[in-house]
């Protein structure tokens, strides 16, 4: 499925996110912050995200080796994306985009939780 455009949006519609697909792949992630907060990302350059984040819509959550920033909604509390502190990686959360869509997508497993390599 190449470069299909995705939109996704948090419960309430206060965040809102477009990714383009251009061949990419949905992560599954087994780290406990991922595991916890049900996410299934999509990993894309940040220059190619449109993320629509009103000023202070989202809380920052900051974990572990301090390198990536979990973004939620102030509102309803959906984990919308996170960003790397040095800007220069991002991913959005695909369980807040149309399921009949990413449902196409090949997704990979990544264990996070212990050898930081894929699983399949």
């Amino acid at each position: 499925m190449d470069n299909v455009r995705i939109k996704g949006a948090c419960h309430c519609g206060a965040v809102t996110f477009q990714a383009c697909t251009n061949g990419r792949f949905l992560v599954d992630c087994n780290c406990s912050i991922c595991r916890k907060l049900g996410t299934l990302w999509l990993h894309a350059p940040p220059a190619t995200l449109k993320i629509d984040v009103p000023a202070a819509a989202t809380i920052g959550y900051i974990w572990a080796d301090q390198k990536i920033v979990f973004h939620s909604c102030i509102i309803c509390g959906c984990t919308t994306h996170w960003e790397g502190v040095d800007g220069d990686r991002a991913a959005v959360n695909m369980r807040l985009a149309d399921p009949n869509i990413t449902k196409k997508l090949p997704v990979r497993h990544w264990d996070g939780a212990d050898t930081r390599d894929w699983l399949d």
